[in-house]
């Protein structure tokens, strides 16, 4: 049992112990009576685990359950980052590792699929956005740890593992199986369509930026002159670094805001700017979303969209407008905090609401698209609430059929397409030809005076 301490070493042990940011001890008895009523319900219910559970557990385990949970009660993007996490965020964003090509999350005890990368064994074998994983070579794992279920997954290249899949709008699991591979993050990927560029960008990593401008200038020398314009992919990227994101508007942008992350205070909003010159030229680009488009995808998007240099094609995106910081409170442990929201260069957050399309474009060679549900931001528990009002006439959706997608999968198919987004994207690429007026085709949006006032 830990004897009782005064206010002020409660004050103190928390903020050592918990993460919170130290309170100094001469001003601890300015701190409000319930504050201090609160912490000794916690110390209460701390000793009374100790003594009573039914099995030992030692003090780092409750402490680190405390901390979850007081980062859980906050949003959906908050969490406590041990030393395996930090292994995981320095995957994402610099490795590869044996494995199988999943971005996964918790919900509810649950493991479910976020986004499967191109071109590996999970999404050759056809996991979806918005499979639950259920068991695992046979092993149910609902109620494991991430990091659990996640190691299961991961393994030696060549070896096999099986996957059992809930999918919502099916009434029998999905059953999988799957060989290992390396897992290269290949943030970038691209090549001709005809006489059009095609950049898929699968992740916001450290060379995503660099690669995205290496792409541009490949497609010229591939042609032998510059394409017909460009179609930049950003369907099912889940985000990562904000400087890749910002990097990569930048090929596109002449000049102009890019975006803004505004925290709790006004005084520390920090606005991010492109550098003069258009690596593509002022060529026609249309970006792809979905709703797998998230956070360092939307920022890119919604840049291009604002200032009129993109036709973004396609589905609503994903909606995460918040910004997550790392505070390291240990040699390898850190928080991981929402500490900012991002806006657009028109001040625009997509919190909750995500970036609708200039032209929406369903997934119509998708034969699961109107019976698998579409989780967004706005469908997490716990998630900012967009502090903009928006119109409900505006948000509604026509739900007539447009005429130039009402062609069925099989259809498609005997034409020899197998992406109909992508198709369509292409077509309209190819139609606009050379370099055009492309605000032509999107909603005026006003820029603020001061966007291409500055360059970063």
């Amino acid at each position: 049992m830990l004897r009782r301490p005064t206010p002020r070493q409660t004050l103190a042990l928390l903020a050592l112990a918990g993460g919170i940011a130290a309170v100094p001890l001469a001003h601890a008895a300015a701190a409000d009576t319930e504050t201090y009523r609160q912490f000794d319900q916690f110390l209460d219910v701390f000793n009374r685990v100790k003594a009573d559970y039914v099995d030992k557990v030692d003090d780092k385990t409750l402490i680190k359950g405390a901390i979850q949970g007081m980062l859980a009660s906050l949003d959906p993007h908050s969490s406590y980052v041990d030393a395996l996490d930090y292994d995981n965020l320095r995957i994402q964003t610099e490795g590869s590792y044996g494995g199988l090509g999943l971005t996964v999350s918790m919900e509810d005890g649950a493991v479910k699929v976020v986004a499967p990368q191109e071109d590996t064994p999970a999404a050759r074998a056809g996991v979806k956005a918005g499979d639950y994983i259920t068991h695992i070579d046979g092993k149910l794992i609902y109620g494991d740890t991430l990091d659990e279920s996640i190691n299961l997954m991961r393994g030696r290249p060549g070896t096999k593992v099986a996957l059992t899949l809930v999918r919502p709008g099916r009434d029998k699991p999905v059953e999988v199986a799957l060989v290992r591979e390396v897992i290269v993050q290949r943030p970038v990927k691209w090549e001709l369509r005809g006489q059009v560029g095609y950049i898929n960008i699968n992740t916001f990593s450290e060379s995503t930026g660099a690669d995205t401008r290496a792409a541009i200038m490949a497609i010229d020398k591939a042609l032998g002159h510059r394409p017909l314009g460009y179609v930049v992919d950003l369907r099912d990227n889940g985000g990562g670094l904000l400087t890749q994101a910002i990097s990569v508007a930048d090929s596109f942008l002449e000049r102009g805001e890019i975006v803004s992350q505004r925290p709790r205070e006004v005084s520390g909003i920090e606005r991010y700017y492109a550098r003069p010159g258009d690596d593509a030229h002022g060529l026609p680009v249309v970006v792809l979303t979905d709703a797998g488009t998230a956070s360092a995808s939307e920022i890119v998007a919604g840049a291009l969209q604002d200032h009129h240099r993109a036709i973004v094609m396609g589905d609503k995106t994903f909606g995460k407008g918040s910004v997550q910081t790392l505070l390291p409170i240990g040699p390898q442990t850190a928080l991981r905090l929402t500490t900012a929201r991002y806006y657009t260069p028109s001040g625009r957050s997509v919190q909750e609401g995500g970036i609708e399309p200039d032209i929406r474009v369903p997934q119509l060679t998708d034969p699961d698209r109107r019976s698998r549900p579409v989780f967004r931001e706005a469908d997490l528990r716990r998630h900012l609430i967009n502090e903009v009002k928006a119109d409900n006439a505006v948000l509604e959706e026509d739900t007539r059929t447009d005429p130039r997608f009402a062609a069925t999968p099989d259809e498609l198919k005997s034409r020899g397409v197998d992406d109909f987004q992508l198709y369509y994207a292409l077509k309209t690429v190819a139609r606009l030809g050379g370099p055009v007026q492309v605000a032509a085709a999107t909603k005026p949006r006003p820029i603020p005076a001061a966007a291409g006032a500055a360059t970063k």
